[in-house]
């Protein structure tokens, strides 16, 4: 029974150790919808987003990462740069690190991906708004 026990303790992922972490997945609330951690590990980071239909996310951009997106469900509209495009399920994406984009549904049911983000620094305020519809620009 000690055995056991020492084997569960052992094997407990822990970020210190370089070994992945599978979060407690607490899902944050925002005004076009909401976000859930899935799993983190050093350089990455794995997301679910849903957005509402009709909302959109800040047009952004992040100095230390870059981001992957795979549409699950919904219509995603998909600005990076310069380029526009519509994604549809097991259609993906990527969003270079400082390349200035965003993520909106312009369908009718809830639009949900799974974004998978890799840097140095993967911490939510690594975020550079340039225009936003709920007012989290700086003045």
């Amino acid at each position: 029974m000690v055995a056991v026990k020492e084997s569960v303790e052992t094997s407990k992922p822990s970020i210190e150790n370089n070994i992945p972490s599978v979060c407690n997945a607490t899902t944050e609330l925002r005004p076009w919808g909401s976000f859930t951690t899935l799993e983190e590990g050093p350089g990455y980071k794995i997301k679910r987003i849903e957005v509402k239909p009709g909302h959109r996310l800040s047009l952004q951009m992040h100095h230390h990462r870059s981001e992957h997106w795979i549409v699950v469900a919904g219509t995603a509209r998909v600005v990076c740069g310069d380029s526009e495009e519509i994604l549809f399920s097991n259609q993906s994406t990527y969003v270079p690190q400082c390349m200035s984009h965003r993520l909106e549904n312009p369908g009718v049911i809830p639009l949900v991906l799974i974004e998978v983000q890799n840097g140095e620094y993967l911490g939510e305020d690594d975020i550079i708004r340039f225009q936003d519809d709920y007012s989290r620009t700086p003045a």
